[in-house]
């Protein structure tokens, strides 16, 4: 499954901030968006927030982008995102 996701670099924490629908989810990162510390920093809160291994969520698209999307095993419950 595809989860689009809307990211806020240099923000006080990371967090999610809202959904703007079911499949996209916006979130602010602490990190800044420079050589990929915020794109290591989204996977690895996505990971921990699903419980899941960072390898199990890849970045497809939107690498030097504030639009990314993630590919996530089909099946994953997004209940427990940003909790």
């Amino acid at each position: 499954m595809i989860l689009t996701v809307h990211v806020k670099p240099n923000a006080k924490e990371t967090k999610v901030t809202g959904w703007l629908d079911s499949g996209t989810v916006v979130i602010a990162i602490h990190a800044p968006a420079t050589e990929g510390k915020a794109n290591e920093e989204l996977v690895a809160f996505v990971a921990k927030s699903l419980k899941m291994a960072k390898m199990f969520v890849v970045l497809k698209r939107g690498h030097a982008s504030k639009v990314k999307h993630l590919e996530l095993p089909d099946g994953t419950s997004l209940k427990n995102l940003g909790q």
